[in-house]
């Protein structure tokens, strides 16, 4: 335990290791967190929201810590956050999730400059972005859907501009597109 804190960057592990959480800061649990994950040598790590509650600087060294790990380690990594700025500082490839099913696969290039789904292109259309001076981010019209009630189509359709009668009556399933998958019946319609 003491080494596995020594490898996250635990400063005086051997005195931590036997401090309760509310005794560490939310990076110093964090950091503990991860080193769980890595007691039992797992080929993959998966970070869920690794960076949730953290100030700037501290999301800043998480995500350090685990690029670096996945290095040192030779581990594979999946991120999952809201954050899309974390996902274009630090991810490869993204999958963007909608009501639970993978709507969007692509490396982050193709996603950040031509997305194909419109659920992801309303994401990004409606994320700040410091060097653009915008009064008002666009909104995704619409609410999420009950998760409790299955839909026959597009979980998406009721919310998406691009809909069509077959969005309404028939789930899509991810198809090849560029360099990535997209389950959209309308996703060339999305290209701009």
């Amino acid at each position: 335990a003491i080494e596995l804190l020594d490898l996250v960057g635990i400063s005086n592990p051997r005195g931590r290791v036997d401090q309760y959480p509310f005794e560490l800061s939310g990076g110093m649990r964090q950091r503990v967190l991860i080193a769980s994950a890595l007691a039992c040598e797992p080929a993959l790590l998966i970070a869920d929201e690794p960076t949730t509650a953290l100030d700037v600087t501290i999301q800043a060294q998480i995500l350090d810590l685990i690029a670096d790990l996945q290095q040192q380690l030779g581990i594979s990594v999946v991120l999952i956050t809201h954050d899309l700025g974390v996902v274009a500082g630090v991810c490869d490839r993204v999958l963007v999730m909608y009501s639970g099913r993978i709507v969007e696969e692509a490396n982050i290039y193709d996603l950040y400059a031509k997305p194909q789904h419109p659920y992801a292109q309303g994401l990004l259309r409606s994320t700040p972005h410091f060097e653009v001076d915008v009064e008002r981010l666009e909104l995704i019209p619409g609410s999420p859907p009950d998760m409790k009630i299955e839909v026959a189509g597009c979980s998406f359709a009721p919310r998406c501009s691009e809909v069509s009668d077959r969005c309404r009556s028939e789930r899509p399933t991810l198809q090849m597109l560029g360099s990535g998958q997209v389950a959209c019946w309308n996703p060339l319609k999305v290209m701009q």
